[in-house]
């Protein structure tokens, strides 16, 4: 069992930016895989940014890139999404979710752990 608890949302103006956290517990966090998703009201989740367990391998939504940065510090079993340059469309509930194996993927249906969400609202 792993269990994920995501941290760090909130409100903020556009160009803002927030960090957000994912706190895991509960198994060894190596070789296990994270990513990032998104919900914004009245649309399906989305894929947001993935790393592998090693770090080596991250991968971003076209929409995020160059704006949202992912990594991860196995010490602490806690994955992180720097968020900066946000826009009011960046307004979403982000859900961070663990994958037992090492690679990363955009796949949500490949993920076998999530958290319960955090609120991220930009303003305009």
């Amino acid at each position: 069992q792993v269990q994920l608890v995501e941290s760090g949302g909130g409100l903020v103006q556009a160009g803002g930016s927030l960090r957000l956290s994912c706190a895991a517990s509960g198994r060894t966090f190596s070789s296990v895989a994270m990513g990032w998703f998104r919900q914004a009201p009245g649309k399906e989740r989305e894929f947001v940014a993935t790393i592998s367990w090693s770090g080596g391998r991250i991968d971003y939504a076209d929409s995020v890139k160059g704006r949202f940065t992912i990594s991860r510090d196995l010490a602490k079993n806690t994955v992180y999404l720097q968020m900066n340059s946000l826009k009011p469309e960046d307004t979403a509930v982000y859900y961070c979710a663990a994958r037992l194996v090492p690679s990363s993927s955009r796949w949500s249906h490949e993920y076998h752990y999530w958290g319960q969400g955090t609120q991220v609202t930009v303003s305009s």
